[in-house]
Formats: C-alpha cells, sequence, structure tokens
C-alpha cells in the first residue's frame, strides 16, 4: 500500500505519522507559539527529531466559529516556511482550501494537499488533478468552520461519511488523479456530536470499503476533552489512545500534535501486530522516488 505524492512514495504497510506546524495566532491547540518562519522551522525539525513521518504545515484555523482567512494572509504565512521545509528531506503536507494557496505551494516542492473542504472550492480539484503526481487528502466537514458546530450532523454518521468520501474520491478521479495518490479522512470534529465522532471511531473500519487509506486526527481534539474532563492541554494520553485505537481500527496516517509519544505508542503496537502476523517491522522513513523513472516530475 503507497500513498504517491509529489517527491515520496510513501509506503503505508506501517502505520505513519503526520506532525501538525500551525503557523496561525489563533490556534486551538498550541495558542499560535509556531507562528512565525523561524520559530516553525525549528518545530518542523523538532518533529522529524521526534519521528514524524510527514509535516503537515497549516495557516489557518478550522477550529468551530473560527473567522476564515484572507488568501494574502495565508500566502505570507505559508509560502516562505514551505519554501524552507522542502529542504528538510521529508513530505511537506499543506493543510489549505484556497486553490492559489495549493498552486503556490505546489510549485515549490509540496507533496501533499490536505484539503477540509475536500476541494469542493472552485477550482481546487483542478489545481490537484494538474499536478502529476502529488499526494492528497480529502477530508469530510459538515457545513462551514463557522457554522458546523451551531447544527451538527443528524442520522447514521458513518453511512453519510461514506457516501460523501466515496464521491469525492470519484469526482476526483473523473478529472484523471490516480487512487494511489489519494487518502481519505472522516473528519473527527468537524459538525459531528461527541457521540458521532466516537461511533466514527468505533465503526471506522466500514469506510476501509472505500478502498483508500485512511488518515484520522483526533489529536487534542474537544471530544477527548468531553469524556475525560481534561483541558486541551492536558489531552496527551487521550490523544495517543485515540491515535492508537485508530490505527488498530485500519488507519494508515494519524495527524498528531504530540509526535514522540505517538510514535513510542505505534512501536508498541507494531511489535505486537508483528508477533501476531510473524512480520518484521517495517521500515521506518519514506522512501524518495526514483527521479530517473519515466512518468515522474522533475
Amino acid at each position: 500500500m503507497l500513498w504517491q505524492t509529489s517527491r515520496f512514495d510513501l509506503d503505508l504497510t506501517r502505520p505513519r505519522v503526520m506532525g501538525i506546524v500551525n503557523v496561525t495566532p489563533d490556534s486551538f491547540s498550541d495558542g499560535g507559539r509556531h507562528a512565525g518562519t523561524q520559530a516553525a522551522l525549528r518545530h518542523c525539525e523538532r518533529l522529524l527529531e521526534e519521528g514524524a513521518d510527514i509535516l503537515d504545515i497549516g495557516g489557518e484555523s478550522t477550529r468551530p466559529g473560527s473567522p476564515a482567512v484572507p488568501l494574502a494572509e495565508e500566502l505570507e504565512r505559508v509560502v516562505p516556511l514551505v519554501r524552507e521545509a522542502v529542504r528538510l528531506g521529508a513530505p511537506i503536507s499543506v493543510d489549505t482550501y484556497k486553490p492559489e494557496v495549493m498552486q503556490a505551494v505546489l510549485d515549490l516542492g509540496a507533496d501533499i494537499v490536505n484539503d477540509i473542504w475536500a476541494l469542493r472550492q472552485p477550482g481546487a480539484a483542478q489545481v490537484v488533478a494538474r499536478h502529476a503526481r502529488c499526494g492528497v487528502c480529502l477530508m469530510h466537514m459538515h457545513r462551514d468552520p463557522q457554522t458546523m458546530q451551531s447544527a451538527p450532523m443528524e442520522g447514521d454518521v458513518v453511512l453519510q461519511v461514506f457516501s460523501f468520501l466515496e464521491r469525492a474520491a470519484l469526482d476526483l478521479r473523473t478529472l484523471g488523479v490516480e487512487k494511489s495518490r489519494i487518502v481519505l479522512d472522516c473528519g473527527i470534529g468537524f459538525g459531528k456530536t461527541v457521540e458521532q465522532n466516537f461511533t466514527l471511531l468505533a465503526r471506522q473500519q466500514e469506510l476501509l470499503a472505500l478502498g483508500h487509506p485512511l488518515l484520522a486526527g483526533w489529536s487534542r481534539k474537544s471530544s477527548l476533552g468531553s469524556v475525560t474532563g481534561l483541558p486541551v492541554q492536558e489531552r496527551l494520553v487521550p490523544s495517543v489512545a485515540a491515535a492508537v485505537l485508530a490505527v488498530e481500527r485500519g488507519a494508515r496516517i494519524v495527524r498528531v500534535h504530540d509526535v514522540r509519544e505517538t510514535v513510542a505508542a505505534l512501536a508498541v503496537w507494531q511489535a505486537v501486530r508483528s508477533q501476531s502476523h510473524g512480520a518484521a517491522p517495517a521500515d521506518a522513513r519514506p522512501t524518495p522516488i526514483d527521479k530517473e523513472e519515466p512518468g515522474h516530475d522533475a
């Protein structure tokens, strides 16, 4: 199982850890501690040292009720960091829904577009389709960040998420994007109740029938606070537990703030799984593509 991206073919036989790099002053989880290119770059380097396989850079907060960020401001936050981060030797994902930002970071060598809107913004799907190799993560979101928690979903959440992601992936493939480039995310916390979020985790294996790798983003989410009573900065343990449970139920990428602890927990999970299945642990690092192979972008 491979996730094809701009510069790397990511082997997903071992679950991969995506480290979160917020360059926003209003992040719900880190309060803008990594805003600014140099601070964010140091954070990128630290996450790689802790074992992150992928870095996910975001210039706009998507917490419930958060205001939209103007295009020029998001570009100012993200572009300088991506320009430096692509030199770190690891896959770079950019969390954005704006096609102009997607184009700018892909031109700089970014590997993955991670879109909470699943490329529903006008022109976004075409940007990804025009790129020969970039990876993409399509996420389910009910309504939008400003209104998603004021009227959460109703009915069978798994069935609705399944249907949405199935259509989103099919629409993108219709534009010529290869299946190997697409990863899906059920969108924990994006317009769903606490009960619905945990239903998605409990029944996550049903989404494997979509035929695409799954990304799970539980890190420090409010649903974890609801069941533990812990404030956002004290949700390390429940975040790691949720990541392991998601992997146990088939997720191949987990998007997290606490990389070191998640990597350690997944090493234990992998050791048990290897003994159960009689398989050696998978290689720890993504494999760069061979630039001499025909069909690959330079």
